[in-house]
């Protein structure tokens, strides 16, 4: 045995967003990228703004001694005090910069996240269909991932997971917009969840933590709003990243938020810190701290991702198929027609149609499509659908 066993079983159930990327370049290959509809990976296909690529070139053309060098290993300072500031007007809550700490991106942020709270054992509670990579994160820090069903539409389910916390619970970590459903927590939900988790607190005498991994926030349409989970629960962190908002994935910057209403505030940012060095990132990038420090609360045009959902919306509904409009992200998740979403994926793959089968996100009977793509590909990629939601119905 040459790898862990461990990791060589998790190899074998790895995610499938990678394998069909993967077969996705295959299939582009032999056929030409312009007759394979790839909808496989969320990865941003419109540029960042404008105003990022101005502060790149500021940040390179005025980079001093000392600029690429060691730093606190919670981030620069004066990027900190910038998204304290920011958010202290996003979230409705007073931060500081102390309360901010940047990362390594949004996984990098869960990933330190975790090892700072969780104990061998400890159970991490999401809200199915959930990122698959979050199971994977709750074990490199001997947690366990446990998952409890949403309702049909996606959103968040009580009485559901009221019933899924135990004494082992440590975590509720939520995804809003959601990856792989784009749906969005609305306020109600999520005040009645920081109840909820209030009360098993108390009960237990045991902090249950409300972690927030937001991605998507600014990803939002037709008038959604993302609510703030500080706001509502003091033991909750932020987790986030540059990723999608300005189209930056490749960089790996994000940050954590920790709420300063927080019990235990002081050991929690203490431990966050070591958790950021120990785990090997030691510092988030420091050419993008530099450059997102004047860039906070931009996005990309939201508008354009918006109309590709509607033109994929309104041709799949056209086509048969039955979904859940998304008010967020760049995901949508519809029904399979068939039980079986694998077959169904690979039925779509002989029209050279790349997608993922929603099993491997925790959503078995349905497949999860990115729409971050050009329009042509849409366009190109319905007469497919239609053939296939044919021969099936």
């Amino acid at each position: 045995m040459t790898i862990a066993r461990k990791i060589e079983g998790f190899l074998t159930r790895s995610s499938w967003i990678r394998k069909m990327f993967e077969e996705g370049t295959r299939l582009k290959a032999e056929y030409g990228a312009d007759k394979v509809f790839d909808f496989s990976l969320g990865n941003p296909n419109l540029p960042p703004p404008a105003a990022f690529n101005q502060a790149l070139q500021e940040a390179v053309s005025t980079c001093g001694l000392g600029d690429h060098c060691y730093m606190p290993n919670t981030g620069y300072p004066q990027v900190c005090r910038s998204i304290a500031e920011y958010l202290t007007d996003e979230q409705g809550i007073a931060l500081s910069q102390q309360d901010v700490l940047m990362t390594c991106g949004a996984a990098g942020a869960l990933n330190v996240i975790f090892k700072a709270l969780l104990d061998p054992g400890d159970e991490v509670l999401v809200p199915a269909p959930y990122f698959v990579e979050y199971g994977f994160y709750a074990d490199n820090h001997g947690g366990v991932l446990r998952t409890v069903p949403t309702k049909t539409d996606f959103t968040l389910d009580l009485p559901a997971m009221a019933a899924a916390l135990t004494e082992r619970t440590k975590v509720v970590l939520i995804n809003s917009p959601n990856n792989p459903t784009g749906q969005v927590y609305d306020a109600a939900s999520l005040y009645a969840l920081a109840a909820l988790l209030a009360e098993r607190s108390r009960e237990q005498g045991r902090i249950i933590y409300l972690v927030a991994d937001e991605p998507y926030r600014k990803i939002v349409y037709d008038g959604k709003t993302v609510p703030s989970i500080l706001a509502l629960y003091p033991d909750s962190l932020l987790a986030t990243s540059y990723s999608k908002d300005i189209s930056i994935p490749g960089e790996r910057l994000g940050f954590i938020a920790v709420n300063p209403a927080a019990r235990h505030r002081q050991e929690l940012l203490a431990g966050l810190a070591l958790a950021n060095r120990i785990l090997g990132f030691v510092n988030a990038p420091a050419l993008m701290q530099r450059v997102v420090s004047v860039l906070q609360g931009l996005s990309v045009d939201v508008g354009l991702y918006a109309r590709k959902r509607d033109l994929l919306c309104d041709g799949l509904r056209d086509c048969g198929y039955d979904l859940v409009r998304p008010p967020g992200a760049f995901y949508l998740f519809p029904r399979s027609p068939l039980p079986d979403d694998v077959s169904f994926v690979r039925a779509l793959q002989e029209e050279l149609i790349l997608t993922v089968p929603g099993s491997g996100f925790g959503g078995p009977g349905h497949f999860r499509i990115a729409y971050c793509v050009a329009d042509e590909t849409i366009i190109g990629a319905l007469p497919g659908f239609s053939r296939v939601m044919a021969h099936y119905c």
